[in-house]
C-alpha cells in the first residue's frame, strides 16, 4: 500500500501538481449473522479505497479510486478537477514518519458464533418465546496517509462487535430491544444480555405516560442524542461560520454545573493516534464544570479562527475533505446505578429507545419513544408507548440534575444515564 502511494505522489508532481496528498484505507472483516435464534450465515468482506488530493496553480483536485487502481488514470481525473476549483490555502501538515504497532487482537470466526450462540441461549432461557437476532464481527482496518512533504503516518486497528435485538410480538403489541458492544481483543456479552433481560421484564405491561412538564430519565443509550447537538456546537465549523450558538461563549457557562465534557483519542476501543490529515490527536478540555473551555477544529477552519488544529480534521467519506470531527467525547459520570437513578423519581418517564434522528444545530427536538417506561414512586410500572418528548438540547442540558455512574459506549461517545427536570411529554 506504501508503494502504491508513494508512486502516486511522484506520479502526480510529474504531472504538474505543486503538492500532493494519498489517503488509503483497507479494511477485511468476518460478519456473522444470526436470525430468528439460530446461526443465518457468514461473511468475508473487504475492501480498499485510495483518495488523491492535489493542488495544481493553487487549485485543490481530489480523485478517488476502490480496488485496483490505475495511477495514471487517478492523477489526470484530480487535475483535471483542480481546474474547476478556485485557488487555496493549501493545508497539509509537515513531515514526519509515524508507524505505530497493530491495536488489537483477532478474533476466530469460530469464537464469534460461539459466543453468539451463548448469549441468545441466556437470553431465550428467560424468555423461550422471543425471537433473537445478532450480528458478530472482527474487522482489521488499516490507514494511510503521506503527502508530498514528507509526511508519512500509518496504523492498523483490529475491532471486534456485536449487536443483539430481541423481538416480542403479542396480538397487535410488537416490542424490539436492542443492545450491542464495540471492544477490543475480547468480547462480553453478559451485561448487555442482563440488560436485555431487566427491559423486557420492565416493557412486560403497557401502562399511560404522565402528560405535561415530566422529569426524563435519558439512558446512556438514548442520551446520545444530546451530545450530538452538543458535539455541533462545539465544532470550530459552525463557530467560523456563525451558525453554532455557543461562538461568543468561550469561558461562560453553557450547561448545568455537574456537567463535563472532554475528549480522550487514547482511550480504547476507540483510540486514535492521528486524524485524517495527519496532525497528532490530543485531549480537549471541552466543557469544565458546566464552562465552555474550547472548540475543536481541522488545519482550515484553525487558520480561520485564527488558532493552531486541534487535530480533529476526519473525512466524512473516502471522497470527501477533512473536517472537524471528534474522536472519543467523554462525558464525566457521576454516581449510582441506573437503578439507584430511578429510585430517586417519583413521577417520571425513562427515555431509552427513540425513533428517528434527534436535534440539529437549533437544539429543538420532538422524539417519539421507541422503547420508554413510567416511573411511579420509585419504580417502574411499566412500558408507554405512543409517547413524544419534546425540547431543546441546550435548555434540557441546563436542567440536568443528576448523573449517573452507569456509562455506556454508543457510537465513540462514552455516556452515562442522565435526569433532566422538566421536558414536555405528550401521550
Amino acid at each position: 500500500m506504501t508503494e502504491e502511494a508513494e508512486k502516486l505522489l511522484e506520479l502526480a508532481q510529474k504531472k504538474g501538481a505543486e503538492q500532493a496528498e494519498v489517503y488509503q484505507a483497507k479494511a477485511l472483516s468476518h460478519p456473522v449473522y444470526f436470525e430468528a435464534n439460530r446461526l443465518k450465515q457468514l461473511e468475508s468482506c473487504e475492501s480498499e479505497g485510495i483518495a488523491l488530493r492535489i493542488w495544481r496553480a493553487g487549485c485543490p483536485g481530489l480523485a478517488v479510486a476502490y480496488g485496483n487502481v490505475e495511477p495514471e488514470i487517478l492523477v489526470e481525473k484530480a487535475i483535471a478537477l483542480s481546474q474547476l476549483n478556485p485557488p487555496e490555502t493549501i493545508e497539509l501538515t509537515p513531515p514526519r514518519t509515524a508507524i505505530y504497532p497493530t491495536f488489537g487482537e483477532t478474533v476466530p470466526v469460530e469464537t464469534l458464533i460461539e459466543i453468539g450462540k451463548n448469549a441468545i441461549a441466556q437470553i431465550r432461557d428467560a424468555y423461550p418465546e422471543i425471537l433473537c437476532s445478532a450480528e458478530f464481527e472482527c474487522e482489521t482496518e488499516t490507514t494511510i496517509l503521506v503527502n508530498s512533504l514528507g509526511l508519512h503516518c500509518q496504523y492498523t486497528d483490529i475491532s471486534l462487535s456485536y449487536y443483539l435485538g430481541v423481538e416480542l410480538i403479542k396480538g397487535e403489541d410488537f416490542l424490539g430491544i436492542y443492545g450491542g458492544q464495540y471492544s477490543r481483543n475480547k468480547l462480553e456479552t453478559n451485561e448487555v444480555v442482563e440488560q436485555i433481560i431487566q427491559r423486557l421484564t420492565w416493557a412486560s405491561n403497557n401502562v399511560d405516560p404522565p402528560t405535561g412538564k415530566v422529569p426524563i430519565l435519558f439512558t446512556a443509550n438514548a442520551a446520545t442524542m444530546l451530545w450530538g447537538t452538543v458535539s455541533a456546537a462545539l465544532s470550530g465549523k459552525n463557530v467560523l461560520e456563525g451558525s453554532s450558538p455557543w461562538s461568543e461563549l468561550l469561558g461562560k457557562n453553557v450547561v448545568a454545573d455537574c456537567l463535563t465534557l472532554a475528549q480522550k483519542p487514547n482511550l480504547e476501543p476507540h483510540n486514535c493516534p492521528f486524524d485524517d490529515e495527519g496532525t497528532l490527536t490530543q485531549e480537549l478540555n471541552l466543557i469544565t464544570s458546566g464552562k465552555l473551555q474550547q472548540f475543536y477544529t481541522d488545519r482550515t477552519t484553525a487558520r480561520g479562527l485564527k488558532m493552531e488544529t486541534t487535530g480533529n480534521g476526519f473525512r466524512p467519506s473516502l471522497g470527501g475533505y477533512p473536517t472537524p470531527d471528534l474522536v472519543n467525547l467523554i462525558i464525566q459520570p457521576g454516581v449510582g446505578s441506573l437503578k439507584d437513578l430511578i429510585s430517586e423519581l417519583d413521577e417520571a418517564i425513562v427515555v431509552d429507545q427513540i425513533l428517528g434522528g434527534g436535534a440539529d444545530i437549533s437544539g429543538d427536538f420532538s422524539i417519539n419513544l421507541d422503547l420508554g417506561y413510567r416511573v411511579r414512586k420509585g419504580e417502574i410500572v411499566g412500558r408507554v408507548k405512543d409517547t413524544m418528548v419534546a425540547g431543546n438540547v441546550y435548555h434540557a442540558l441546563k436542567q440536568v440534575v443528576k448523573l449517573g455512574g452507569d456509562v455506556d459506549w454508543n457510537g465513540s461517545t462514552l455516556t452515562p444515564s442522565l435526569i433532566v427536570d422538566g421536558l414536555s411529554v405528550i401521550g
